[in-house]
């Protein structure tokens, strides 16, 4: 079986959680988080040349966390895309206020600046651009439109630990940016996440709001919850990072040789590529193609024959049960790339038997 996404796992992270339960401080409530909670912060913040990264306990934490850190009350609404995973609108409902959803861009399946205008109301105070599939929002045009209607920007950043717009990385572009540390991420800890700003103020609302408002114990300021990140899983996270510039470069190389493959066996076919531009760089987190009409039949061929293609995100979110609610214009690319696209594995644990076996396979899914 060739998974979706597979974690990279090895002797270095096991020992270290041996450290963590050897040394028996598994957590901590002090508002500096424990010492493997500080030296992942601290890796984190290096790697994305940004002053300050919070460890919380999910990437569903990170985004409730800088939502409530921003300062979003009630009936506000947050401009955000549709075609993401459900925790991007959860978060901003769980604190009353209200999810409006823009359409995306075909090329890059993130939200479409131009949609921003048509959703934008008196009662809007942020956006939440999602880099889905570890492809950049374009952000230039996104950060314009904010300052124009005095906007917050709170980056979904995910899926794109490691993608780069401009030059700079994503999740360091907006007033925060919010990470996921899940077990199929590029980076790990099992569960868990980060938000990264710039700004004091919100750096220390952050560690308050994960340790339920605190400062000193017991003396609870503003309103937060547990969303700490346990010793065991900072350890996993501390030591992915020291190797995550050879993962990113090992998905980069199997995302090209795929390319390369696809293009030469099906150039011409129902199928379209990811395609980078000069102004970006993706982590490879996911290699997203998408069929007009072929879909569900390459996907069915690729599972038969254990290969992990996996659809991401059908249905998208307004059309849930519980968001159907909240829908409104026109989201006519959202429909078109829930019903079309396909992620194909490119993790570092691939070998190119498996990069082979998996072009070969969309080729003769999309031939027969």
């Amino acid at each position: 079986m060739i998974p979706i996404n597979k974690p990279q796992i090895d002797e270095n992270e096991r020992e270290e959680i041996l450290k963590v339960l050897d040394e028996g401080i598994l957590t901590s409530a002090s508002n500096l988080g424990g010492k493997r909670v500080q030296d992942f912060e601290k890796l984190l913040a290096n790697f994305l040349h940004i002053k300050h990264a919070v460890a919380v306990n999910s990437g569903t934490a990170a985004l409730h966390a800088s939502i409530l850190a921003a300062g979003i009350k009630q009936e506000d609404e947050i401009l955000i895309p549709s075609f993401t995973f459900v925790a991007t609108a959860n978060s901003v409902a769980c604190t009353g206020a209200k999810p409006v959803f823009v359409d995306i861009e075909k090329d890059t399946y993130t939200i479409n600046p131009l949609d921003l205008k048509n959703k934008v109301t008196k009662r809007t105070r942020a956006i939440i651009p999602v880099h889905l599939y570890g492809h950049p929002a374009k952000m230039d045009e996104i950060l314009e439109f904010a300052r124009k209607y005095s906007l917050l920007v709170i980056e979904d950043a995910c899926q794109s630990l490691g993608s780069s717009y401009d030059g700079k990385q994503t999740g360091t572009l907006g007033e925060m940016g919010c990470f996921s540390m899940y077990a199929s991420k590029v980076l790990t800890s099992g569960e868990g996440g980060a938000i990264t700003t710039n700004s004091d103020e919100f750096a220390e609302k952050l560690r308050m709001i994960r340790n339920h408002g605190m400062v000193g114990g017991y003396d609870t300021r503003i309103i937060g919850f547990n969303m700490r990140l346990p010793e065991i899983s900072a350890a996993i996270a501390k030591t992915q990072m020291k190797k995550i510039q050879s993962m990113l470069h090992k998905r980069t190389i199997n995302a090209k040789r795929l390319k390369e493959l696809l293009t030469a066996k099906i150039a011409n076919h129902d199928i379209v590529l990811p395609q980078e531009n000069p102004r970006v760089k993706y982590n490879w987190y996911l290699y997203t193609v998408a069929f007009n009409t072929l879909r569900n039949r390459v996907k069915k061929l690729l599972n038969d024959n254990g290969i992990g293609a996996t659809i991401y995100y059908d249905p998208p979110v307004h059309q849930t049960p519980y968001y159907s609610k909240f829908h409104n214009g026109d989201l006519k690319i959202t429909e078109w790339a829930s019903r079309s696209v396909l992620s194909l594995p490119v993790h570092p644990s691939l070998t190119e038997d498996d990069i082979n076996l998996i072009a070969n396979k969309v080729e003769e899914a999309i031939k027969s």
